[in-house]
C-alpha cells in the first residue's frame, strides 16, 4: 500500500528509515517557530499518521516538543524557545560528588517518575566514567544516605504525578480534583507553576482559576489530573518566597505577631536555624531566646513548638498561647 493520503493527495514516500525521518524532523522543527502535522506530512512525504507517530517518538525521546493553536485554528508543532541553542552539559568531579550526596537525601520520591528520570541521569554518568571514580563516588553516597520515618511511596500516584511533570515542563494548564482533609472533593482549573518539597512530601504550587490567587495542593490528596491542550506564561511577579513569608509550613492563614520564649536547654538550636523570613531574636541575660515573628498556619505553628518540649513558653497572641495549652491539657488527659 502506497503511503499517501488516502485521498490520494501528496507525493509519493520517500524509501527512507524511520531513523532518518526522525533526525530530518528534529532539523526542521529546531529551524522554526512552528509546523502543522500537514506541513510536516509534506515536507517528509508520508500521511499525518505517520507524523504523529513520529512526533510521539520524539517526545517520548525526551525533546521538550509543544504544540500550541494557531490564529487559524490549526495546530502547530514545535520545540521550546531556545531548546536547540542549549550546549552539551559536563562535570567537575567534585561537581558530580555534589550531585551524589543530594542524590542521597531524595528517598521522598520513591515510586514517582522523577526518580526514573534520576536513575536514568545517574547511568549515563556511570557510562562515562571509570568504574573505580563510579564507586568511589557511590560510596560517598551511601555514607550520608538518610534514613527517613514513615517515609511516602508515590507509587499509587504515579500517572497522576506523570501528568503534573508533563504539564510542569510544558507549561500546560491543567484540571486538578483535589479532596482536602475530610471535605469532599472537587475540581481546580490550574496553572501549575512549580513543586516544593515539604517535610517529606511534594505540593503542586499554582494559580487557580476558579479561585482566582495561588494554592498549594497536597500530591497525596490529588485524586486526578487532565492536562489541557493549553499553554499558560508564569507571570514575573511570581515569587515563591514571597508566597511563602505569610505562611509558617504550607498553610498561609491570616498572619499572627508570635512570640515565643525558648530555654537555654534549646536557645542554641534555634539560634542555628532561621525558621522564617520575618524572624527576629532577642537573646535574654539568662540564656534564654525569645523568637519574634509574623506567621499564619495555626497548626502547623503548634505542631513546631510541641516539638521543643517542655523547654519554652508561649507568649503572644493569647489564642495560641490557650490553644498550646489545650493541647498539652487534652494529651495529658489521655495518658491517664
Amino acid at each position: 500500500m502506497s503511503d499517501r493520503e488516502p485521498d490520494g493527495r501528496g507525493r509519493p514516500a520517500r524509501k527512507y528509515s524511520q531513523a532518518a525521518r526522525l533526525h530530518d524532523l528534529i532539523r526542521i522543527l529546531e529551524v522554526r517557530h512552528g509546523s502543522t502535522a500537514d506541513e510536516l506530512a509534506e515536507e517528509c512525504a508520508v500521511t499525518r499518521r505517520t507524523i504523529y507517530r513520529d512526533l510521539q517518538a520524539i517526545e517520548e525521546a525526551g525533546y521538550p516538543l509543544v504544540k500550541e493553536p494557531s490564529g487559524d485554528g490549526r495546530m502547530l508543532y514545535k520545540f521550546l524557545t531556545g531548546f536547540s541553542k542549549i550546549p552539551p552539559i559536563t562535570f567537575s568531579l567534585s561537581e558530580l560528588m555534589t550531585l551524589y550526596l543530594c542524590r542521597g537525601q531524595l528517598g521522598l520520591l520513591q515510586g514517582t517518575p522523577f526518580l526514573d528520570d534520576l536513575d536514568a541521569v545517574f547511568a549515563r554518568i556511570r557510562a562515562s566514567l571509570p568504574p573505580r571514580s563510579v564507586a568511589h563516588l557511590e560510596r560517598l553516597a551511601q555514607v550520608i544516605t538518610p534514613r527517613f520515618q514513615g517515609r511516602r511511596d508515590y507509587g499509587d500516584k504515579r500517572e497522576i504525578l506523570e501528568s503534573l511533570r508533563r504539564a510542569l515542563l510544558y507549561q500546560y494548564r491543567c484540571t486538578i480534583r483535589y479532596a482536602p482533609a475530610r471535605r469532599p472533593a472537587a475540581d481546580y482549573l490550574c496553572d501549575p507553576y512549580t513543586l516544593l518539597f515539604f517535610k517529606d512530601a511534594l505540593y503542586v504550587v499554582g494559580y487557580v482559576h476558579n479561585r482566582r490567587a495561588l494554592r498549594r495542593f497536597l500530591v497525596d490528596r490529588i485524586e486526578s489530573v487532565q492536562v489541557e491542550e493549553e499553554r499558560f506564561e508564569i507571570p514575573d511577579s511570581f515569587n515563591l518566597e514571597e508566597v511563602d513569608r505569610e505562611a509558617f509550613g504550607m498553610v498561609g492563614e491570616g498572619l499572627q505577631d508570635i512570640r515565643v520564649r525558648f530555654l537555654p536547654e534549646v536557645a542554641h538550636l534555634i539560634l542555628e536555624r532561621q525558621w522564617h523570613p520575618t524572624q527576629k531574636l532577642d537573646v535574654q541575660p539568662d540564656g534564654s531566646l525569645i523568637l519574634s515573628l509574623q506567621a499564619g498556619g495555626h497548626k502547623e505553628i503548634l505542631s513546631w513548638l510541641y516539638s521543643f518540649l517542655p523547654h519554652l513558653e508561649v507568649l503572644a497572641p493569647e489564642t495560641l498561647r490557650q490553644d498550646f495549652i489545650a493541647g498539652l491539657q487534652k494529651s495529658l488527659a489521655g495518658q491517664r
